[in-house]
């Protein structure tokens, strides 16, 4: 069977959709080349917007009505918004084959043997009292990889349905972590992202090691800086990342493993959501916005040259002219390299949901287009501060855009794009010296080639990988 898998939302449904997929490979099943070459399609679905919704259900709707002419074809649903809506999905989309919850990937062969047999209308969800089962599998050839290591979430922030699709926190074993990104590291994998939607979170909800020690080989005592220091200790992987970030969770020694840590990237996605108090405590964020500005400038002081990322949610309900003033002098003061504006959305079951929803379409659709516009002058200046230095890039591949141009990321994650050369190679860490500045993107040339070198030919080129959290937390 082949199979293709359309994927919305953040970096855990891109996860979730690679482990689907190796799971598939796994079994004998092969990546289709597109729509008409699959035999099986499946959305994964995000439900943090009411938008976000909407698209994947008119997709899901134009899939199933396509069956008219491919009556073999095979449609399903998984991840946020298959969890959170269920049966109701059955009943809107009648001709829907398969829908699966946030935490049933390793169950997809023995589905689609029930599928095969005849059966239709499959509704597999997830039993919020069973311990995760987390699957391991990656595609090959990857020179960066996710690994999840803090399922769920127990923040309950009043906007936020994340808790009820994904779960109550659940830290996976240290031990299992470990073993997953030794695979990936043996396989060629430069680059790790450490997932978890409070991931800093790690460990405060079950136990994680088998045998803990008082300290670490640092002196973390912590159980995801101890993390951190433990993977970044694994031969073969030269960056290490992770996301996404709570203020809570910005210990000082967490700061200091950024900062000791060789290969821990100086860059962190902090949503900060409002930068008014009153709205952040509608919100149920756990900090006032003085308290957010307190630990970008602790973390500042310790990494200098730290890049740092954020999610704004604008138009909460009751939110006013002042507090979307506030917002735009927090974003200021943090000085976000990049930050990501969304208008607020209603999801139904949310606390925020039974507020008034009282800020006009049109007022939402100015007030985010006033921040897209501060973010880029911001984003542009400091940019420019980059200028004739030189920064260690982490070759993905040719550019989308301009084949005679290589792609990669910067320590700090900035999108990077540099002089094409036949020497340098997928994997490769090159040392770029930048010519030119925009807002989103540094353009420059190679200086020198670093010490780190992946044979091009066991690799996959990664021109265009996910920017962090395009949706809010």
């Amino acid at each position: 069977m082949k199979f293709l898998l359309h994927t919305y939302g953040c970096q855990m449904n891109v996860r979730d959709a690679e482990a689907v997929a190796a799971v598939l490979e796994a079994a004998g099943h092969l990546p289709a080349v597109d729509e008409n070459d699959a035999d099986l399609i499946l959305v994964n679905t995000c439900s943090v917007r009411g938008k976000a919704e909407d698209k994947a259900v008119g997709k899901l709707g134009l899939l199933c009505a396509g069956k008219r002419l491919a009556p073999h074809r095979l449609v399903g649903v998984m991840g946020c918004m298959a969890q959170r809506r269920g049966a109701a999905l059955l009943k809107k989309i009648p001709q829907l084959d398969l829908v699966l919850g946030t935490r049933q990937q390793q169950a997809l062969p023995e589905l689609l043997a029930r599928l095969t047999a005849g059966e239709r209308g499959i509704l597999q969800l997830d039993d919020p009292t069973a311990t995760p089962r987390v699957s391991q599998a990656h595609r090959a050839g990857a020179i960066s990889a996710f690994v999840s290591v803090l399922l769920g979430c127990n923040r309950r922030c009043a906007y936020c349905v994340v808790p009820d699709v994904r779960g109550a926190e659940y830290s996976r074993p240290a031990k299992d972590i470990l073993e997953e990104v030794q695979q990936l590291a043996d396989a060629g994998v430069r680059e790790i992202t450490l997932l978890g939607q409070s991931v800093m979170n790690y460990g405060r909800s079950n136990a994680v090691w088998e045998t803990p020690p008082t300290r670490s080989p640092g002196g973390f005592q912590e159980d995801f800086p101890r993390l951190l220091e433990a993977v970044s200790a694994i031969a073969g992987i030269r960056r290490l990342r992770f996301t996404s970030g709570h203020p809570s969770g910005c210990t000082n020694e967490l700061i200091r493993a950024m900062r000791d840590l060789p290969h821990v990237c100086p860059h962190l996605h902090l949503p900060v959501q409002s930068g008014s108090d009153r709205i952040l405590e509608l919100m149920r964020r756990g900090y006032t916005a003085a308290q957010y500005l307190e630990v970008v400038g602790r973390l500042r002081a310790a990494m200098p040259s730290f890049a740092l990322t954020s999610d704004v949610i604008v138009g909460f309900p009751t939110e006013t002219a002042d507090d979307f003033e506030a917002t735009r002098h927090l974003l200021a003061a943090a000085a976000f390299d990049n930050s990501f504006i969304f208008k607020y959305s209603p999801r139904p079951g949310t606390p925020a949901a039974a507020m008034p929803d009282d800020v006009p379409t049109a007022e939402k659709i100015r007030r985010n287009q006033v921040l897209l516009a501060d973010q880029d002058i911001l984003g542009q200046r400091l940019n420019d501060a980059c200028l004739n230095q030189t920064l260690h890039v982490l070759v993905e591949g040719v550019s989308l855009r301009n084949t005679q141009r290589w792609a990669g990321r910067s320590p700090g994650n900035k999108i990077v794009l540099f002089t094409h050369q036949p020497t340098i190679a997928v994997g490769d860490l090159v040392p770029v010296q930048i010519t030119r500045a925009a807002a989103q993107t540094l353009y420059g040339d190679v200086v020198g080639l670093a010490d780190a070198h992946v044979p091009s030919a066991t690799l996959t080129p990664q021109a265009a990988l996910p920017l962090p959290n395009k949706e809010p937390l």
